[in-house]
């Protein structure tokens, strides 16, 4: 049998790259404290899907047109001293989702099913898909990369980065863009419900165990990548719906680290007093 022709051994492949994909871009995410914008992001992608999807074109391309969009209109809402930027979201979120759903309930015999839009359906990714995710990983991973002076600087120092010459905005957008792309990209595999804790669970749970960017970065996508496989595993041992499966590994992980981390600093702290104690 040829390899593309066998539906587990797809998944595994997409659940590992969209994992790597989502920890990449997750630390940004936890680190700017943008989780809330990202849910924003995943509902308001949904009539991007959905247009996409009934008009017969590639849904990233629908979501990626949506998204930017909305990741635009929050980005000029925020920046209006009128405007407070979680009610900007907030409404995004609200907005995005009705307009998905209005956009369904005026299709009779709508051709996909809804669910796969909302908890995705990793186990009918095409090849077709699996080309895109890597290409998605390649190009939100160089972007990173070489953007990171600039997005380092316009997240953690913002007077500093203005000061070096950086144009604060342009990097946010930058920033909201990328997180767009991803969103819109591991759709397919986890829906635009759960694909929330999928980015910001590993990252979450790589920030308890270091302070340094880089081992942050490289602690989240494997953890990203073990809570697909993890998931899907999961998913086929005990015939859980294969999303749900995933994320609920994805957020295991990190209530694991959160003790875990808490249990280890414990100890430090303990030995190091018992230390400090005269004999």
């Amino acid at each position: 049998m040829n390899w593309w022709d066998n539906a587990l051994h797809r998944a595994a492949a997409e659940v590992l790259l969209v994992g790597a994909l989502a920890g990449l871009i997750g630390v940004h995410v936890v680190l700017r404290r943008l989780s809330f914008f990202t849910m924003a992001l995943t509902h308001a992608t949904f009539p991007g899907v959905v247009a996409a999807s009934i008009i017969g074109v590639n849904i990233v391309l629908g979501g990626v047109i949506a998204g930017a969009i909305v990741a635009l209109g929050v980005a000029a809402l925020s920046r209006s001293r009128s405007q407070n930027a979680a009610a900007a979201t907030g409404v995004m979120l609200s907005g995005g989702f009705a307009l998905g759903a209005g956009l369904v309930a005026t299709q009779n015999g709508f051709s996909r099913d809804l669910t796969s839009f909302l908890v995705g359906s990793i186990l009918t990714v095409s090849p077709q898909d699996l080309v895109t995710t890597a290409v998605a990983l390649v190009v939100v991973a160089a972007v990173l990369l070489a953007c990171a002076r600039p997005l380092r600087y316009t997240g953690f120092d913002r007077v500093g980065a203005r000061a070096a010459g950086f144009t604060t905005v342009v990097w946010d957008v930058v920033l909201l863009l990328t997180i767009q792309v991803v969103v819109v990209t591991i759709v397919p595999a986890v829906g635009t419900i759960l694909a929330l804790a999928l980015i910001v669970a590993p990252a979450a749970a790589a920030r308890q165990w270091s302070h340094r960017l880089r081992t942050i970065t490289a602690l989240a996508v494997t953890f990203g990548a073990l809570s697909g496989l993890g998931g899907l595993y999961a998913s086929s041992r005990w015939n859980v719906a294969a999303g749900a499966s995933i994320t609920l590994t994805a957020t295991a992980v990190l209530a694991l680290s959160t003790v875990l981390s808490r249990l280890t600093n414990a100890r430090l702290r303990t030995v190091g007093s018992s230390r400090a104690v005269p004999a």
